[in-house]
């Protein structure tokens, strides 16, 4: 997995590529959003529109992340699933737990 990022009217837009699957990629997504809050920016959107495919340790790391957000006065939104992704969300009811959004243009929206 490879992640890019960028902030848009004071939203942190983190935008992972590839697969999700746990590992370094857990460590990785984690760190950041700790960065993040030490630097005061609680309000994350993940673009998930170029995730090929997430296991269950991707969704953990997804569920990590929202409550790392959540215990810290923020809020972490979803953007873009795939299709595949989408189906994981709904099968596994954590469609109910996250906003999601189909761009991340709406996601920061929804933050005002």
């Amino acid at each position: 997995m490879r992640m890019s990022e960028r902030e848009q009217a004071g939203v942190v837009i983190l935008e992972p590529k590839g697969k999700i699957m746990g590992g370094p990629d857990a460590g990785a997504i984690k760190e950041r959003l700790h960065q993040l809050i030490g630097q005061g920016k609680k309000k994350v959107v993940v673009d998930l529109g170029g995730v090929s495919w997430m296991n269950s340790s991707g969704l953990g790391i997804l569920i990590g992340g929202l409550t790392t957000m959540r215990n810290n006065g923020g809020d972490l939104k979803l953007a873009s699933p795939a299709e595949k992704v989408q189906n994981l969300l709904m099968v596994t009811k954590l469609i109910t737990i996250f906003e999601s959004f189909n761009t991340a243009e709406e996601a920061v929206a929804s933050f005002s």
